[in-house]
């Protein structure tokens, strides 16, 4: 929206000017119809983190829910609220020219997510399956990410944080 990747329920439109606002479908992304992207290849790279809880055991009898201390559940603040709408990553020029092979600041954040999940017992598969010349090491932090991020999240910490893992696993 005139020329920033934002949600248009977010964006503040000036009634006082009398400029058109302008209005184009996400960036760097094939255009299914009007203003609707195909967002087939950015839900399959986050397909391929395995977005889900994979616990080192099985729940004990009697067991409801995986619990996890108000610290553990602190480190996923800034990345559970992602809602997955590719704005930082079509605002990313490393995932525009690599977007077959670069995950993106976004699928990267969720990644870190799980990573970061104290109830989760893949952490050495899931940086493992990221240790990539292509996948995580395409970011050249240029923050485009965090900066039009409608939620104000920070996916180029995350990614950050990704490789500090990494150079000390």
């Amino acid at each position: 929206i005139n020329g920033s990747n934002t949600l248009a329920c977010l964006c503040y439109i000036d009634k006082e000017s009398n400029a058109a606002t302008k209005i184009y479908p996400l960036p760097h992304m094939y255009v299914v119809k009007d203003l609707v992207p195909d967002m087939s290849n950015f839900y399959e790279q986050y397909r391929s983190i395995e977005p889900w809880l994979q616990p080192s055991s099985d729940k004990v009898e009697g067991q409801g829910e995986w619990l996890q201390t108000r610290e553990d559940r602190a480190k996923l603040d800034g990345m559970y609220e992602c809602i997955l709408c590719a704005c930082c990553s079509t605002s990313c020029p490393s995932y525009w020219w690599n977007s077959d092979s670069y995950l993106g600041p976004a699928v990267l954040m969720q990644a870190y997510r799980w990573i970061e999940d104290s109830r989760d017992g893949s952490t050495s598969k899931r940086l493992a399956e990221l240790d990539d010349a292509f996948k995580l090491y395409r970011c050249h932090t240029i923050m485009n990410c965090t900066k039009v991020c409608p939620k104000n999240l920070n996916p180029g910490k995350a990614i950050a944080n990704i490789k500090k893992k990494l150079s000390a696993h």
